[in-house]
């Protein structure tokens, strides 16, 4: 087995450093045709043998979030440390569900979502569990918000879910209306408030909604802060919605999925204050704290909220031995799961917190640095300050565009095709715009200026523009 696993190891580090790009721009059909060629039922009778397809399928042309000019999604290079636990999970496979199939694995999951609340500021009652990721915490989270909400209200199942609201802003998280619809909801529970200028909830508008459905005879059963969009990195006035889900007798939970690694920031946490006072919050250490997938958290301000996810099974954690030992399965919403915590532990006792966060913030600087280039060229336009790692921009040609695929998309795909870099896309108010999302502290302002320039030789090209104009830092 160890020689196995050390050929794999080497295999996956010679191709993370010979990658000469962040991807080979493969086509889906391609690669598809190669995959359809393989016989299933045809083993290769060696795991060698084995490996070496899998480089041809897979690492051959796979996507390295670790080079320098991958900046597409919020994906991030995973440190040193938790690359050596994530061995010891796999080939230990410890099941975290109940403390007969984890024993130790259970304590450091413990401890480290005690850790992760004390960051929080969530009070010595606080709790939570590790989970797949920030969809899974988000769901969770509601659904603990769901069920106290329904345990007040008076009339039907029905009648009571009917009359909930959940209000989010109109830059969150996809998987807030997710969770509205399986909870039996439907996303039209989901109250979209407008964002201002910077694309943070406006509590004022907020304010009125909530007037306005109480008036009608609704129920705020959460309202969902979030720090860190996906788009923008922009981070809602936490104090100020907190103190109205205090007023509406709302669940307050607070989506920080990326902004979550600003709690062990040295230079950036007080971004973060209000988030003391959240019912809920969703971290996933496998953005922000540079882990590898899955890595997140629900952490919750007061443990007694976790029995509203209990069931107990005869064969697994019967309600009679409720007490004698600590399983984890009583608090999250997956059985079967993972020791994935090992990964962070291993990490912060390698390294430490005031580490990682260093390197959030040096992220955080690199992304302040590319929207002053972008301000500054005459020929991008940048959609609004920059907040955490993100920054949304565009091409703006000398032409107007006059319809058909967007320039962005054209840009986009030109340098996913040639290979040189990967950047995301995204729409604002109906017009496309190119996305950087910096997240690898080795990316340097030299690499950022190469991407840009790039982004508008091809605009030029594109375009059928043909004015020499250099990008510079």
């Amino acid at each position: 087995m160890a020689e196995e696993f050390g050929a794999a190891a080497q295999l996956a580090a010679r191709s993370i450093a010979a990658a000469s790009g962040p991807t080979t721009g493969p086509r889906p059909a391609a690669l598809r045709a190669r995959l359809d060629a393989v016989d299933l039922r045809a083993p290769l009778g060696s795991t060698a043998a084995a490996l070496d397809e899998a480089t041809e399928l897979y690492l051959r042309d796979a996507v390295y979030f670790h080079h320098p000019r991958y900046a597409a999604h919020l994906n991030c290079p995973i440190v040193l440390p938790a690359i050596a636990a994530e061995a010891l999970v796999t080939t230990v496979n410890t099941s975290m569900d109940t403390w007969d199939q984890s024993a130790g694995a259970t304590l450091i999951e413990q401890r480290l979502i005690d850790w992760a609340a004390s960051l929080a500021g969530l009070g010595p009652d606080a709790d939570g569990v590790f989970t797949s990721g920030g969809t899974a915490s988000n769901l969770q989270a509601m659904l603990l918000a769901r069920n106290t909400a329904t345990a007040r209200l008076v009339g039907s199942l029905p009648e009571r879910l009917t009359g909930l609201r959940i209000y989010a802003s109109a830059d969150s998280h996809f998987s807030i209306s997710t969770s509205a619809s399986l909870l039996g909801l439907g996303a039209e529970a989901v109250v979209s408030v407008p964002v201002d200028e910077l694309h943070r909830m406006d509590a004022h508008a907020l304010a009125l909604a909530l007037e306005a459905d109480r008036a009608a005879g609704f129920c705020a059963m959460a309202i969902v802060a979030t720090a860190g969009t996906t788009d923008f990195g922009a981070i809602d006035p936490l104090h100020d919605i907190g103190a109205l889900a205090a007023q509406y007798g709302a669940w307050f939970h607070v989506d920080a999925a990326y902004g979550g690694g600003l709690l062990a920031s040295p230079r950036h946490r007080d971004m973060l204050t209000g988030i003391e006072a959240a019912h809920s919050v969703t971290v996933d250490f496998h953005k922000s704290f540079f882990q590898p997938i899955g890595s997140s958290a629900i952490l919750v301000r007061d443990r007694a909220a976790l029995a509203l996810v209990s069931h107990h099974a005869e064969y697994l954690n019967p309600a009679a031995e409720a007490g004698r030992a600590p399983n984890q399965v009583d608090k999250s919403l997956a059985t079967t799961r993972r020791f994935d915590a090992l990964k962070l532990w291993v990490t912060l006792r390698t390294l430490g917190a005031d580490a990682l966060g260093s390197m959030f913030d040096t992220v955080m600087d690199l992304a302040t640095a590319a929207g002053e280039i972008v301000t500054a060229h005459p020929e991008l336009e940048l959609a609004a300050e920059i907040q955490l790692s993100t920054v949304v921009f565009r091409y703006v040609p000398q032409v107007p565009e006059t319809g058909g695929e967007p320039l962005s998309n054209k840009i986009r795909s030109a340098l996913y095709d040639s290979g040189e870099a990967m950047v995301a896309a995204t729409t604002i108010n109906q017009v496309r715009y190119l996305k950087l999302t910096l997240l690898n502290p080795q990316t340097t302002i030299n690499d950022v200026t190469a991407i840009l320039e790039a982004i508008v030789s091809h605009g030029r090209r594109l375009s059928g523009e043909r004015t020499p104009m250099e990008v510079s830092a």
